[in-house]
Parts: structure tokens; sequence; C-alpha cells
């Protein structure tokens, strides 16, 4: 493999933490173990740039998993070993049990079939993982003669065991050290390579799916939903890549197990992991009636009761799950929620303490091409120093910084503060790192998206409660307020509900003699300079002369449009037509293409929903519409929930059909000055 600056810098930075993660695959298939026990130990032995240290290191690796992993038929041959020498040394998932009967702890060893190996009860108190899911570690399994002759003897034991995670505790200095050497971008980059994926081979939209699913590590007590189509790796992160993650096959699992063991005092998955992953949303079920309303409790606050007392713990809850349908399809004939067991699909409090929805749709099939070769850091260290992370929060970076819209409830502000949190918990691990404002909306936005898709779905549920999912925010106390969305529910020629940026409009041209009306959007930038530009090449005739009309309009109204502070004179404008039906020469948009203007010179976006319908002649006056129940219809059939109409065409709009009439509200303006005063946005 030859080296980029990237594996570079790492190899310097994080020297003895890194590993190839080529290497890595070459043990994965071979023996029965997650990938962070393989990188465990390849990182003890194979963390080197020197090609001689990671061949002596491979054969170490290789002897270590061949002698010390149980494959299917060879479970007798160890056991064997046992009775033979004495004992014998294997790496195994270890589990453990009360035994009532005995009064005494057994121990699990799947690979080895064995169900009541004799565990001392200080060595389970001390490793209290083994009572609810387990963890992989290195054991070593001692056979007694005399016990095995004992009536119900165990002779088998778990005499040492050593769990396959970092031991040092000092780690955070050392990721922060070494974050320092990394430019942003590079240092992302490193993080996926860290779990195995290449960078160049994803999108920047897929790597932002990958760096959400890495949230649930960094932050406390964060609940996260994710479905999407199978293949896209949505449970390997809890799986397989950190030992404080947990994850539930099937979704079916028991309060005791889940919360406490009344009967034992035995804390469950959410005090003992980080994360609790349910692998299979459709399948989520408890052993008891009310198991559901005490993970919704738990999701809420972070505390359940059992009994008298009041339990408090850290652990995340996320759900992943397959997405068969079209994702457009099901947001048009249900929600996104589907998926999900019948007592929770249509559930509004349960969504309403989900932190975040992930787009999983969004994730590639994976194929070999999506795995790196390159340098990352090793399992046990990335996952440790996440479990650090998660001792603070960052939300305070929001402060003063970013105002949040008055769309997000208490909820929604609480769980965007936490995705941004965990998002630059990720990007800039040592708090002392300043975080440049295009890392912090990069984080906003993310999080607004994936709350947002959480509200629409309530929303489309049918609660009146929820029907404001129009989120938005502003960088600074002056910034300009931002309107963020979620992709699926859009497409290129659909009006949504949101505001368009500053400068942005729909609009609905009439078209001329050898054209249909169409729906158009008009683009307008601002900023120093002079004059007006037409983006369009070749430039339809027809539009040179609606933008010339509209730039004469805004330099003889400027006063009265945008204030005496401005001056349009001193601004240079770019102007881009964009069509999405017939009409294209953007004939008779005048007034349009003027409000554009005026917004991008305000920087106010005009109001959500919105088509802007009328032309406008050289004198500002503004000219009658033809066919205003074609252009009302149009936007319509687009999605708008406003169109701005000149008051002339009050009476067409009479023969306006019923469900049209219905669908739309009808504004009338009477000059460029009421126009603009109705389209702004309230």
């Amino acid at each position: 493999m030859e080296l980029d600056p990237i594996d570079r810098t790492a190899a310097e930075a994080f020297d003895g933490y890194v590993v190839r993660k080529d290497l890595v695959r070459r043990f994965q298939d071979q023996f029965p173990v997650p990938t962070y026990v393989v990188e465990f130990l390849l990182g003890r032995y194979c963390a080197s740039v020197d090609e001689e240290e990671i061949r002596e290191g491979l054969e170490i690796v290789k002897r270590q998993l061949s002698d010390r992993t149980v494959t299917p038929g060879e479970e007798e041959l160890f056991k064997s070993t046992a009775r033979e020498e004495g004992s014998v040394q294997l790496i195994d998932l270890v589990r453990a049990r009360l035994d009532p009967q005995d009064d005494a702890y057994v121990a699990q060893l799947p690979s080895l079939q064995l169900r009541r190996a004799r565990v001392d009860a200080e060595t389970v108190k001390s490793h209290e993982r083994m009572l609810t899911g387990g963890f992989y570690a290195e054991i070593e399994l001692e056979y007694d003669p005399v016990i095995a002759e004992e009536l119900g003897g165990n002779p088998f034991g778990v005499s040492h065991l050593r769990e396959i995670q970092l031991s040092s505790s000092d780690v955070l200095g050392t990721l922060s050290e070494g974050r320092r050497r990394f430019s942003t971008p590079e240092w992302k980059e490193f993080l996926l390579r860290s779990i195995g994926l290449e960078p160049e081979a994803l999108s920047k939209r897929e790597q932002d799916v990958y760096m959400l699913r890495m949230v649930p590590f960094v932050e406390r007590n964060y609940n996260a939903i994710e479905l999407g189509p199978r293949g896209t790796g949505k449970s390997h992160l809890y799986q397989q890549i950190s030992p404080y993650a947990h994850l539930v096959s099937g979704g079916k699992t028991t309060v005791a197990r889940m919360f406490v063991n009344l009967n034992t005092g035995q804390r469950g998955l959410v005090c003992q992991y980080d994360v609790v992953c349910f692998d299979e949303v459709a399948g989520i079920s408890f052993n008891k009636d009310d198991g559901i309303n005490i993970m919704k409790g738990y999701m809420e606050s972070g505390e359940f009761s059992r009994g008298q007392e009041s339990i408090r713990a850290d652990g995340g809850i996320v759900m992943v799950g397959n997405f068969d349908v079209d994702v457009q399809h099901q947001q048009r004939t249900g929600h996104l929620f589907s998926p999900l067991p019948e007592g929770l699909r249509n559930d509004t409090a349960f969504m309403d303490r989900i932190h975040a929805y992930f787009p999983g749709w969004d994730a590639p099939k994976l194929n070999k091409t999506h795995f790196t070769d390159h340098f990352g850091l090793v399992g046990d260290f990335l996952s440790e120093c996440w479990g650090q992370l998660r001792e603070k929060g960052r939300s305070s970076e929001l402060m003063g910084r970013v105002q949040l819209g008055s769309a997000l409830s208490g909820r929604d502000t609480k769980a965007v503060q936490k995705t941004v949190s965990g998002l630059l918990k990720l990007l800039y691990p040592d708090p002392e790192m300043e975080v440049p404002d295009e890392d912090l909306e990069w984080a906003v936005e993310l999080a607004l998206e994936s709350r947002r898709r959480v509200k629409e779905q309530q929303k489309r549920i049918g609660s009146a409660e929820f029907r404001n999912t129009n989120f938005s925010y502003r960088m600074g106390p002056d910034g300009i307020e931002t309107f963020v969305a979620t992709p699926e529910i859009e497409s290129e020629d659909r009006i949504g509900s949101d505001p368009l940026p500053p400068g942005q409009v729909w609009t609905a041209s009439p078209g001329t003699d050898g054209e249909h009306a169409g729906l158009c959007r008009i683009e307008v930038k601002s900023g120093p300079g002079s004059g007006v530009k037409v983006l369009n090449q070749p430039t339809p005739q027809a539009f040179k002369e609606t933008v010339r009309y509209a730039e004469q309009n805004l330099y003889s109204q400027s006063d009265a449009l945008v204030g005496r502070d401005r001056e349009p004179r001193e601004h240079s404008f770019s102007v881009q037509l964009r069509t999405f039906d017939a009409a294209e020469s953007g004939a008779d948009i005048g007034v349009s293409v003027l409000l554009a203007l005026a917004s991008s010179l305000l920087e106010q976006s005009l109001k959500g929903g919105l088509v802007v319908v009328g032309a406008l002649n050289l004198g500002g006056s503004i000219d009658p519409v033809h066919n205003a129940v074609d252009l009302t219809e149009l936007a319509a059939e687009h999605g708008a929930q406003h169109v701005l109409v000149p008051v002339s065409a009050r009476e067409q709009l009479f023969r306006l059909p019923d469900e049209v009439a219905t669908a739309v509200s009808i504004d009338y303006y009477s000059d460029i000055e009421d126009a603009l005063v109705k389209a702004l946005a309230e």
C-alpha cells in the first residue's frame, strides 16, 4: 500500500494506535469474532509503518486467532486440551448468570457450547457486563479432574479473563493532540477510514450519513432511528466497531435484561453499554406489557423506575431496520415510521423522543470499493475515546453564534443541540479548539434536517400540534434566516412550504404564442459592484426584456422598495432563470424578477410556498394577466400554498375550480410596493 498524506500524518500523530484496515479484512471472514477483536490484536502487534514489523506481527496475530478461536467442529478439541493440559486459552464471548439452586454464578462460552462453567463472584462483580449481553475476552479456561468426579460437578471454570478493550484511560489527550495535525476535511476522512470506509468512494451526502451514525457513541442518552435498504451497513457500526455497543438481534428483549432484574438488582443493557441498538425495528418487543412504556420514559429522561428505586443510566437507544419501498412513495402514502411495530408506528409521543432520524436510504450498498486499505485508528482506542467524549456536552458552541427558528419546540431544540454536540465532538475532540462557522453550520444543518424528519412524520399522522415544520436558523444575531428541509420530500419542481433563500422566488409564466404556461424559479445573487447580469446563455429575448424592465423599476422605485439606506446602483446582481415546464422564454414574469432583486438586496426571504404572477412594464405599471386560472392551477399542481396575483385578475379567478380554490390561498396586489409587502416572509 502506498501511503498518502493522511496516512503519514496519522502514523506520526498516533504512533501505536493506528492499523492498516486492509490487514483487518484479511482476518474478518476467517475467524468467528467481531472486527474490534481483530483490531485489538493488530493494534498490539501491527501498529507500525515498518513492513517487516507488520509481517512479523501478522504471523503472531494469525497464530493467536488460529490457536484461540473455536471454529465449528473444534469444540471437543479445546475441551480435550483443557483436560490434558489443565487449562486452555481462547478468545470467546463470555456471559454469566446466577444459578439460584447452587447459589453460584456460571459462565457461558458459546463457541465451546459450555453453559455451566464455574466463575467466581469477584470476577462477575468486576465485569458486570457478563450478566447482560456479555463481551469478548481473552479467557483462560481450567479443567479440574477432582470436580469432574463429583456428581453434577462443573470441571470447567474461568480462572482468568481479560476484556478485549483498551486498558489505558489517558486517551483523550492523545486524540486531541493528534487531531491538531489534521485539517478538518482530512480529519473527517480519517474518521471514516477508522471505521473501515474509504471516503473517496463516498459522496459528501454518504459521508454525512456515516458521521451521523457515530453520534450515539459520543453523546449520552442519544436516541436515533435509521431505516434504509439492506446491505448499507446500518448495524455494522454497532456490532463490529466498539465493545461499548450492544446489538439486540431481532428487536426482542426483556425488561429485566434491558433495564433491571428485580430479583437480583442487576442493572440492564442501558446501564452497561453506551449504545443499545435494536437490529430489526419491526420486531421490537418486550416480554411484559409495560416494557414499551418503560422504554419511552427512559428515552425521555434517562431514568426508569422499577420497584421502589429510580435508576439513572446514559446508554442511548438506536433503532435500525430495512426499508424496502421507495421513500418518496412512502411519504405520499404513509409515513417513515410505518415499519415500526403497531404499538409504536403511530405514537407521536414516542416519536418525539427520537432525537434524529438518519436518512439510511442515502447510504450506499457496500461493496469492496467502499472499504479502505489505508490507516485508521485501532478500534479499541477509538471506542475508548468515544466513550470518554460522552462525559461533557458541546451544545454551548451554539450560544451567541446560532439562533434556532421559532418553529422548534423545546424538545426539538434539545434534539438539535444533542446532534450538534455529537458532531462537534467527532470533529473537534478537544473543546479548546476553535470551531469555524462553516463547520458549526454544517453540524446545525444536519441536526435540523435529522430532527425535522421526525417532525414531518408526526405532521403526516395528522396531529395539529406538529403542523409547523419550517425549521430554520441564523448564524449570528444579524444573520440571514436559513430554512432546512428534508431532501426526500422535495423535488426540483416541487414548491415546498419553506421560504426560499433571499433572492429566490417561484413564478408562473403565461408563455408566448408558441408555448404553454410553465413554472419557473428566479434566482438572484447580489454583491458589490453595479449592473445586472443574466447567467442564462443564450438568454431568451423575452426574459432579457423582462429583466431590463425589472432593473429599471428597482432603480426608480428603490426608496419605496428597499429604503434609502440601500442604493441598488452600487450593487451587482446575477440573475438566473430555471424553467420546469413548457414555458422556457421567461416571458411576462417581471414582477417576480423585481421581487427577487429586492429580496436579495434586503437579505430577506419571500414567503414559503408562494408563487408570484404578473408582468411589469417599463413605467412600473402591472400588465393584465389573461390566463390567471391556468397559472393558479399550475401553481397548485406543483404544491403552492399561496398565489400572489394582480387585483385586475380577480374576476377571472371566480371561475377557479373548487378543488384548486380550497388548496391555495389567493392574495391580490395593486402595485409593486404592495406585492413586495405581501410577498415578504413574516
